[in-house]
């Protein structure tokens, strides 16, 4: 198994929703380990990833340079309801904040020096939005929500697993669907979700990966 680390930066406020509110609180609650701190699904993760393959493919197609890209991307995430056999070689985990911070807030929160909410609330604020009456300009009746949002700045780390030694074509495509992920959480099409994402072959000493899939087809022209 190879392992790499991708760090989630959030540019704007973020929303990454677990589908559902608290009544009387909040319409859209963020994903939050029991600590209160939130983190964001590796479910969830895999799949904005997969989407932005998609684009990336299409875009190949369209310039007719999709060549065996299709394939490398089934090999890495798979096909959708594909049996275990068939399924991707890459394992997405769940992107955590820092794991001396979350140590650190667990051994509060069992000393009972601070309560769950308090940490969630550290660290996220509400936001509130209303539909409009698109004739008359003002506000629709009952369309009041309220939203959590993980605050900018934020970084998360998610593991990323090979089950086995990935290809250079592989990386590469992996590292331009990182590079294009850059909206992530409920209302990302709306202003919030903003994201820059890298891949590090390194957690400790930050050690970005440099393939590219630019590269890769610079390599293939200059062989030609």
């Amino acid at each position: 198994m190879t392992s790499y680390w991708l760090e989630i930066k959030l540019e704007s406020d973020t929303a990454p929703g677990r589908g559902d509110g608290v009544a009387g609180l909040v319409n859209a609650e963020v994903q939050h380990e029991p600590s209160g701190l939130p983190f964001l699904g590796g479910k969830t993760l895999k799949g904005l990833l997969t989407a932005t393959c998609g684009e990336i493919l299409y875009a190949l197609d369209q310039s007719q340079a999709l060549g065996s890209w299709d394939k490398v991307a089934k090999n890495i995430f798979g096909q959708p309801g594909s049996k275990r056999s068939a399924r991707g070689k890459l394992h997405v985990g769940g992107a955590f904040l820092p794991d001396d911070l979350r140590q650190a807030v667990a051994e509060d929160i069992a000393n009972k020096q601070v309560t769950r909410e308090e940490i969630l609330e550290s660290i996220t604020v509400m936001r509130r939005q209303t539909a409009m009456d698109a004739e008359r300009g003002t506000p629709l009746d009952q369309s009041l929500r309220t939203i959590r949002v993980v605050l900018r700045e934020t970084i998360f780390t998610a593991r990323l697993d090979f089950l086995t030694e990935p290809t250079n074509e592989e990386l590469a495509l992996l590292s331009a669907c990182i590079k294009g992920l850059r909206r992530i959480g409920t209302n990302r099409n709306r202003g919030m979700g903003r994201v820059s994402c890298t891949l590090f072959a390194d957690e400790v000493k930050k050690m970005p990966v440099a393939i590219s899939l630019a590269d890769h087809f610079k390599n293939q022209e200059v062989s030609a």
